[in-house]
């Protein structure tokens, strides 16, 4: 079913239940359910300006970059921008000399100060270097105030004499220059703690605020023969000494290591933990839960420190929202939710060329999906999710391969290929190997389950997969139509996992288009259709 045929209020009709249908953590009823967005929301740094509430997350590799998300209420969150299109320092983020797998935007810090926000993060590649933006308005266009020396997972923070610091590392403290455009020479450079012999992890993750005179320093630590925590460090003065403390220390629903996060209050003085979870292949789920000031400790969690399945939402009436959506590309610009894997090579796409349409065009020659420009991804999303496209093949050449994927490091394919001047769908699973520095692609091994010969009138193709995402279950499942009516499964299911090694990040709908042969060829995408399902 084509989107762009319906009429007006039919089609608005059904956005609106496709927006529902991505929403699960608002239960409708003035409560949420925990994980507020089950889906990769790793690092989150969370601030409130007046009645609004942002978000920032890390998406590494993926363009656009440092996305910015909005609430009202701490439970329904929407992207209103990014912090920048692109990053050109080095050619690995076009594809060249290699790529930024698992690099790029790290652990943004978000900070709002006399009338801006700014932010600063590190890609923690080489040459290794920081970035500084700043803006008036979060959901508009960010400005590169400097690029400073790196700092890992570093978090800054405006004191009430204004100065400016960093906290990074395990317990590292710099002063900056108060306009952010360097270390402030001579200026506050102190290491306010060691690691502790309990801890046999790295401490990292920083998260600093300032509550009643008293300074919070929230990292993770991975103590010895344990799973992984929050931790707080708390002085009178900046300088320290500080004191520890864990605040939070809970494996929520069966799934491990909840720790990663911050704290935010709201309007009315109450206090939230935002923390991520790790949950398997769809990546590092976002929670939220109380935070209980108990003798000037943020104890999170309920009073048995554990977190709430089921919560009352901060704040009633707010509506619901989503951070994943469906398209038919008829707008002038892409949804928010869309990110590229890498820089996108800008004149190989269009919305234009064929209103209505994502068009997709081959622009240099590779071999496999891991170093094809220009593929354009969403986040897949627990407990389960469906992701389907409508594609025209008919202006494929010979060697294109174009289809959907479920896109991590290990990969479940569903290509149309050309070869031999006849159009085969193939469901593959794909993994790669990347060196550690230069993140060359040295191999993809690739398995073919099954193959279904098209015929050569076949113009168009829908392709759908499913992702289930529930408590070991981690499965892909691959299908087609011919008509957009009739489905089939094909292939076999596929085992995703959260890729540590090499991407870094969770499982994501990808829409693909490469050239192993001729250039030029293209697809035209009429629609995603993206539906989250209990």
């Amino acid at each position: 079913m084509k989107l762009k045929k319906l009429g007006m209020a039919t089609l608005l009709a059904l956005l609106s239940v496709t927006s529902l249908l991505g929403q699960t953590s608002d239960n409708g009823d003035g409560t949420f359910t925990n994980p507020v967005i089950w889906s990769d929301v790793p690092d989150p740094d969370v601030i409130r300006v007046g009645d609004d509430f942002y978000l920032m997350s890390t998406t590494m590799h993926l363009m656009p970059g440092a996305p910015v998300m909005h609430s009202k209420d701490l439970v329904n969150w929407e992207i209103v921008s990014y912090v920048f299109d692109s990053l050109h320092d080095v050619p690995k983020y076009d594809m060249k000399e290699g790529t930024v797998y698992g690099r790029g935007q790290w652990a943004t810090s978000l900070r709002y100060h006399n009338g801006k926000y700014y932010v600063y993060f590190s890609p923690n590649d080489e040459p290794y270097r920081g970035y500084v933006y700043a803006t008036t308005d979060p959901a508009e266009k960010w400005e590169l105030v400097a690029r400073i020396p790196h700092f890992h997972d570093a978090s800054l923070f405006f004191d009430d004499d204004d100065k400016a610091y960093i906290f990074y590392g395990t317990g590292q403290l710099r002063e900056l220059k108060p306009d952010l455009t360097g270390v402030q020479p001579g200026g506050v450079d102190v290491t306010l703690f060691k690691r502790d012999a309990s801890e046999t992890g790295l401490l990292e993750g920083s998260r600093f605020i300032k509550h009643n005179g008293r300074y919070y320093l929230l990292m993770i630590s991975w103590p010895n023969g344990g799973k992984r925590r929050q931790v707080c460090y708390r002085a009178d003065k900046i300088t320290g000494p500080y004191e520890k403390k864990v605040i939070l220390e809970d494996n929520f629903a069966g799934f491990p290591y909840v720790g990663q996060g911050t704290l935010v209050d709201d309007a009315s003085g109450n206090w939230y933990g935002v923390i991520f979870q790790d949950r398997g292949a769809v990546g590092r789920v976002l929670t939220l839960m109380p935070c209980r000031w108990v003798d000037g400790w943020p104890m999170l969690g309920d009073a048995q420190g554990r977190i709430p399945e089921i919560m009352e939402k901060p704040i009633q009436s707010c509506e619901a929202k989503n951070i994943v959506t469906s398209d038919d590309f008829s707008g002038s610009k892409l949804k928010l939710g869309w990110q590229w894997n890498h820089n996108p090579v800008n004149d190989a796409w269009s919305l234009s060329e064929r209103p209505g349409y994502l068009r997709l065009k081959t622009s240099r020659k590779c071999e496999n999906i891991f170093t094809a420009p220009n593929t354009i991804s969403q986040r897949m999303t627990g407990p389960r999710c469906s992701g389907m496209v409508a594609m025209d093949i008919s202006r494929m050449k010979e060697g294109d391969v174009a289809g959907l994927s479920a896109f991590n490091g290990d990969a479940a394919l569903l290509s149309v290929k050309m070869a031999d001047g006849k159009k085969q769908l193939i469901m593959s699973t794909e993994s790669v190997s990347l060196t550690n520095k230069e993140k060359l692609v040295t191999g993809v091994k690739c398995e073919v389950k099954e193959i279904v010969a098209l015929k050569q009138r076949q113009q168009v193709i829908y392709l759908r997969i499913e992702g289930d995402f529930r408590l070991n279950h981690d499965l892909a499942s691959c299908f087609y139509s011919l008509d957009g009516k009739e489905w089939r499964k094909i292939g076999t299911d596929f085992k995703m996992s959260y890729d540590y090694r090499r991407l870094f990040m969770g499982s994501r709908f990808a829409i693909f288009n490469y050239a192993t042969q001729n250039e030029g060829g293209y697809v035209d995408v009429d629609y995603f259709n993206y539906e989250q399902q209990k």
